[in-house]
């Protein structure tokens, strides 16, 4: 499962870094030369994807949409992680009236859909439909304000257990400053489950942003290339039996999620001692299970001589 998320994943990185020089055309590119692509063309030699209603080359949106998925999931998550982290641990640590509030803000914070807040933002910053720069800022203050109570929670849970160990009270005792124990002791032991949100949030942001180009609230066609956008444009196209218009944006993203979705869900079982510990013993079971069904038992098992194995031994001892 590792093995094949991290193949999809590197897939996507290597195809949405290079994607100026592994797209044939531009996502905005009508023609080649004087020859104008058409609109909805099957797949080609010239097209390998076909062309869309717009007469865009699909290939190409496809590439250059994985360069914009992958600056909105650098943009947001890493945000959302900063802020989180520091605010749950702060919260954590200090106590009191500070972390009564914030705990009443974060939990106001998430009950609010991030699809829904992401047409809002997205709305606020440019009126719906926004350039590259402006598109990106949008998703990705929208992901960030959505999922920094996830960071916060587990890391504000993690500090309060942590507050009250034995070496966090030897820091006090050896007068070390507030700072250097929250930043140096508690954050190092407070962040060791969240590569798993990490990489939810990841995929949750592939999601989010092509919810809001397929609902109109994306990036222009003109800007840049997006998934959710070109999916939009392509519910037409499925009723006229015009497939790849609509089959490999929709791909793309499944094929994402799907990797960085298997990422996480192994990093986290290396991660969880209960987990390893849980495959120890049913591979220990196993083991049991195979030399118990051996004639001969354990011995027998591993190419050992019983007397089970040669009848005849016995024979000579009666004689």
């Amino acid at each position: 499962m590792l093995i094949t998320g991290l193949v999809i994943v590197t897939l996507f990185l290597l195809l949405a870094l290079f994607a100026a020089v592994i797209a044939p055309y531009g996502f905005s590119q009508l023609r080649s030369g004087e020859t104008a692509f058409g609109a909805q063309q099957p797949p080609s030699p010239q097209h390998p994807f076909g062309t869309t209603v717009g007469g865009y080359d699909v290939l190409s949106r496809v590439l250059w949409g994985a360069q914009t998925a992958l600056l909105v999931i650098v943009a947001a998550v890493i945000l959302s992680f900063f802020l989180g982290v520091f605010l749950g641990l702060v919260s954590g640590y200090l106590g009191g009236w500070l972390d009564r509030t914030l705990v009443m803000i974060n939990d106001a914070m998430y009950a609010f859909p991030s699809l829904l807040l992401a047409i809002v933002v997205s709305i606020m910053i440019s009126g719906g439909q926004s350039n590259l720069g402006a598109g990106i800022i949008a998703a990705a203050i929208s992901i960030t304000v959505v999922y920094i109570p996830q960071y916060f929670r587990v890391v504000r849970a993690e500090t309060v257990r942590l507050t009250s160990s034995a070496f966090v009270e030897a820091a006090k005792v050896i007068g070390a400053t507030t700072p250097r124990i929250m930043f140096r002791h508690v954050l190092r032991n407070a962040t060791r489950t969240l590569p798993l949100i990490f990489t939810l949030n990841s995929s949750e942001a592939i999601l989010t942003l092509a919810g809001l180009g397929f609902l109109g609230f994306g990036i222009e066609p003109t800007s840049a290339a997006e998934w959710g956008y070109d999916l939009n444009k392509a519910l037409s196209d499925v009723s006229s039996g015009i497939w790849w218009t609509s089959v490999f944006p929709g791909l793309a993203i499944v094929l994402v999620v799907l990797g960085i979705t298997l990422v996480g869900e192994s990093v986290n079982d290396l991660a969880d001692p209960r987990l390893r510990d849980r495959r120890a013993v049913a591979a220990g079971a196993g083991e049991i299970v195979a030399t118990s069904v051996v004639p001969g038992g354990v011995l027998a098992a591993a190419g050992r001589e019983t007397p089970r194995q040669h009848p005849d031994a016995g024979v000579e001892r009666t004689r």
